[in-house]
C-alpha cells in the first residue's frame, strides 16, 4: 500500500525537527527542547519508519544507532592525499616568528613587502578524519591511515551526532572535509568509569579511548561512546566556488551545520600568532579537551597554492607545539613487562599524580641504559612528563630529595635473566640498548605478533589469518606457537566455527589456507621463525648457504659469519634463538607439519642484467611493492641488501626514502628510482644490453 502524503509529509517533518535539535545540542550545546520531548519526536518517528519503510532515509537521526558487525574495515583510497604538517618545536614566541619568516622567505617577499594574513587555530589531540559528502548527504567516512589510504569507518561515523548526516544549506555536488574525531575529557571520565564498573578495559588517555572507539568492527559499540568532532579543512571539491581564504572556508563549513571550533583568529604578521599561542597556553587547563598545541595557516588559498608542498607536508602551514607538562612524584618500584617483539622495558610504579590531563600511575623507563644515564633509583622523587602529552615518562631523580643513598637498579638481576613471561633466557647485546626474551615462538607475550609474522604474506603465507581471528585464538587458549596451527586437536573446524563472526564456511576457508600453507620453502621458513635481524635477504642468504635445515640448526657463530652480509651480531642473534630450548620444540613440531624440498638453496643465476650486483631499497616506489622490486632483482642475478655500504652498487629510491639514501650519497653510491630501475632490468629492443638508466643527481 502505497504511503499517504500526509505520513510523508510528517516523517518529512519529524526528520527536520530532530535534526535541528541535534545541531542546537551537539554543535552549538544550546538544547532547544528538554530530553524527554526529543525522545517522544524519536520514538515517533523510528515507529513510523518500522510501519513504512520505504519512508526511511540515510539522514534520518534514526540511523545513528548502528548496525550489524563488520569482518573487518574496508580500505579507501583518499583522492586528496592526507599529509602531515610540520612541527615547530620552539615553543616560544620565537616559533611564530620562525615559521613567518621561513613562508615570506619562500615567497621572495623583502621587508617592505607588507605583513601576510595567516589563520591560528587548536591542534586537536585527536583522530583525522576525512567525511565525504556527496549532494549534501555523508556517504564515506575515512581514517587517515598513511596519508593515501586509509580505514572506512562510515557506519561508526553515522553514528557521532555532533557530525551530521546530511548538511544545511546549498552543498556542492562533492565537499569532503577533513576534521578531528574527539573524546572530552569529562565524556572521558565516565566512559572510563563504566568501563571499569563493568570489569572492562580502562583508557589511558582521551586520545586512546577515542581511536579505539572509532575503530571498532561493531558500530554499535561506537554508538555507545561519547565522541566529537570538529573540521578543520577540505580534502576534494566538486561544484562549489570556495571562499578564497582559510578563515573563509572554516565560515562556510560551519554554515553547512559542520562544528568548527570557537577559538581560531586570523592576524597579520606573526606577532598575532605569537599572542594566539600564548592565549591558548594559559586557555588550556579549562578547555573540555586535549589540545597539544595550536596550528598557523596562510590564510590565502592562491598564496597556498604558490607556496606548494616539501616532502609531502605543505609550506604554508606548521603546527605549533606546547611543552610537555611535567609534575613531580615518587618512585614506588620498578615493574618489568615484556613487549610483542621480546624488548623488556623497565615501569616505573608512581604515587598516582595528575598530569597532562590524566592521572597517572606509571610511566616507561625506557632501557638500562636510560636508567643509568638519568641515576633513577627506587624511592626517589622524580619528574613526570607526558612525552607528546601523550606517553608518560620519567625525565629524571630530584636528587636534592633523595633520602640517603638507594642501590642502582639492575634489570637483568632484577629478573635474574629469565623473562618473567616464559623463563626464557633474557639477553642484552653489547651494543644494544634493549634487553630481549629469546623464547620467540614460545613466549606469550610475544604469542599474538609470532604468530601474525608466521602467517604473513611474505612468510609461510595464511591467506586470512589475520589479528581479529588471531587475538581470538589466542584469548581462547586455542593458539599458543605456530606449531598449534597445524595440530588438529587446536584448529580444527568445531573450534573455529564456534568463534565471534566465524561461520562454517569461513572456518572451511581458514582451515584450507592453513593446509595450503603446509607446502613451502625453507627460505619462508626462516623468516617466519621471526628471528630478530633476520629479514628475507637474509634468510634467503642461509637457505642458499646452508641447503637444509639440519645444517643451519647446528651451525655456531663462526659458520654462519661465512654466509655472505651475514656480521657478528645478526650471527649472535641467530645461534640464540637457536640455542633456546622452547623454540626448538616448536621448530621440532613445525618440521613435522611443512613441506619444503630440502637442499633447495640454489644460487642465483649466475648470468642476468643484475647478475654479481648488489641493490638496497628505500623508500616507497610508485607502482611496485617492495617485494615485488626485490623479486624483478633477483630473478635477474642480482642481490637485496638490507643496508647501504662501499659494496652496494645502486640504491633504489622512492618517496620517503630516509637514512639508506643519504648514506648512499655520502659513500658516492649510485641511486636510481624505480623507472631507472625497470629500465636497467628491461631487454633493449635489439636484444642487447638495456641501456644504462639515468641516475640521480647525473
Amino acid at each position: 500500500m502505497a504511503v499517504s502524503p500526509d505520513l510523508r509529509a510528517r516523517a518529512h517533518a519529524l526528520r527536520a525537527e530532530l535534526q535541528a535539535h541535534d545541531h542546537a545540542y551537539y554543535v552549538l550545546d544550546a538544547p532547544t527542547v528538554p530530553d524527554a520531548e526529543y525522545d517522544r519526536l524519536f520514538r515517533e518517528l523510528q515507529a513510523l519508519e518500522l510501519a513504512h519503510p520505504e519512508l526511511l532515509s540515510p539522514d534520518s537521526p534514526t540511523q545513528r544507532v548502528g548496525g550489524a558487525p563488520s569482518p573487518e574495515l574496508a580500505s579507501v583510497a583518499h583522492r586528496v592525499p592526507m599529509l602531515s604538517i610540520r612541527t615547530e618545536t620552539d615553543t616560544t614566541e620565537q616559533g611564530a616568528i620562525t615559521f613567518d619568516t621561513r613562508v615570506r622567505r619562500a615567497l621572495g617577499l623583502d621587508e617592505a613587502a607588507p605583513p601576510l594574513v595567516y589563520a591560528a587555530e587548536l591542534k586537536f589531540d585527536g583522530l583525522a578524519i576525512n567525511l565525504r559528502y556527496e549532494d549534501g548527504l555523508l556517504v564515506q567516512a575515512a581514517t587517515r591511515g598513511d596519508g593515501s589510504t586509509g580505514e572506512d569507518v562510515t557506519r561508526n561515523v553515522r553514528t557521532v551526532r555532533k557530525i551530521p548526516l546530511r548538511l544545511t544549506g546549498n552543498a556542492p555536488p562533492v565537499l569532503e572535509v577533513r576534521g578531528e574525531i574527539y573524546m572530552r575529557r569529562d565524556d572521558f571520565e565516565r566512559l572510563n568509569a563504566a568501563q571499569a564498573a563493568e570489569g572492562q578495559k580502562v583508557f589511558v588517555n582521551p586520545r586512546n579511548a577515542a581511536a579505539g572507539s572509532l575503530r571498532q568492527l561493531d558500530p554499535g559499540i561506537t554508538a555507545r561512546r561519547p565522541l566529537s568532532f570538529y573540521a578543520y579543512g577540505l580534502g576534494e571539491v566538486q561544484g562549489w566556488a570556495m571562499p578564497d581564504t582559510h578563515s573563509g572556508i572554516l565560515d562556510a563549513l560551519a554554515a553547512f551545520g559542520l562544528p568548527v571550533c570557537e577559538h581560531r583568529c586570523t592576524s597579520a604578521g606573526p606577532d598575532g600568532l605569537a599572542r594566539f599561542h600564548a592565549d591558548m597556553a594559559a586557555l588550556r587547563p579549562s578547555l573540555p579537551f586535549d589540545i597539544d598545541g595550536v596550528v598557523y595557516k596562510v590564510d590565502s588559498l592562491s598564496r597556498q597554492q604558490e607556496l606548494g608542498f616539501v616532502s609531502r607536508e605543505p609550506r604554508w602551514a606548521v603546527a605549533h607545539k606546547y611543552p610537555a607538562q611535567e609534575v613531580a612524584t615518587r618512585l614506588l618500584g620498578i615493574d618489568v613487562q615484556v613487549g610483542r617483539t621480546g624488548a623488556i622495558t623497565p615501569v616505573a610504579r608512581l604515587e598516582p599524580v595528575f598530569v597532562g590531563g590524566v592521572t597517572v600511575t606509571n610511566a616507561t623507563l625506557h632501557n638500562q641504559g636510560e636508567i643509568d644515564r638519568k641515576d633513577v633509583r627506587i624511592g626517589d622523587w622524580v619528574v613526570v612528563r607526558r612525552a607528546g602529552d601523550v606517553i608518560p615518562e620519567v625525565v629524571g631523580p630530584i636528587v636534592e630529595r633523595r633520602e640517603g643513598e638507594p642501590p642502582r637498579f639492575d634489570l637483568l638481576a632484577a629478573i635474574d635473566h629469565k623473562c618473567p613471561e616464559c623463563g626464557s633466557h633474557v639477553v642484552r647485546g653489547e651494543d644494544e640498548a634493549v634487553a630481549r626474551c629469546t623464547g620467540g615462538l614460545f613466549c606469550p607475550a610475544q604469542c599474538r605478533q609470532a604468530l601474525l609474522h608466521f602467517a604473513g604474506r611474505r612468510a609461510i603465507d595464511i591467506d586470512g589469518l589475520g589479528e581479529q581471528i588471531v587475538s581470538q585464538l589466542v584469548t581462547a587458549g586455542l593458539l599458543r606457537t605456530p606449531a598449534d596451527l597445524y595440530d588438529a586437536a587446536c584448529i580444527n573446524a568445531e573450534a573455529l566455527a564456534g568463534l565471534e563472526r566465524m561461520g562454517e564456511k569461513s572456518a572451511a576457508n581458514l582451515l584450507a589456507a592453513i593446509d595450503k600453507s603446509r607446502d613451502t620453502t625453507l627460505a619462508r621458513f626462516i623468516f617466519a621463525l621471526g628471528i630478530r635481524n633476520v629479514g628475507e635477504t637474509t634468510a634467503k642468504d642461509l637457505a642458499r648457504h646452508f641447503g637444509n635445515l639440519d645444517a643451519l640448526l647446528a651451525a655456531d657463530e663462526a659458520a654462519l659469519l661465512e654466509v655472505p652480509d651475514v656480521g657478528p651480531i645478526v650471527a649472535k642473534c641467530i645461534t640464540e634463538f637457536f640455542a633456546e630450548p622452547h623454540n626448538r620444540s616448536v621448530i621440532t613440531a613445525l618440521r613435522g607439519a611443512l613441506r619444503w624440498a630440502e637442499g633447495e638453496g640454489a644460487a642465483r643465476p649466475a648470468e642476468g642484467r643484475l647478475a654479481g650486483k648488489t641493490l638496497v631499497l628505500t623508500g616507497t616506489l610508485p607502482s611496485l611493492r617492495r617485494d615485488e622490486a626485490a623479486a624483478m632483482i633477483e630473478a635477474a642475478g642480482g642481490k637485496v641488501a638490507g643496508s647501504v655500504s662501499k659494496k652496494t652498487d645502486y640504491v633504489v629510491a622512492g618517496a620517503d626514502a630516509g637514512s639508506k639514501l643519504e648514506k648512499a650519497i655520502k659513500l658516492g653510491v649510485a641511486v636510481m628510482d624505480e623507472e631507472a630501475l625497470l629500465a636497467l632490468l628491461a631487454p633493449s629492443d635489439d636484444g642487447g644490453e638495456a641501456l644504462q638508466p639515468d641516475l640521480f643527481g647525473e
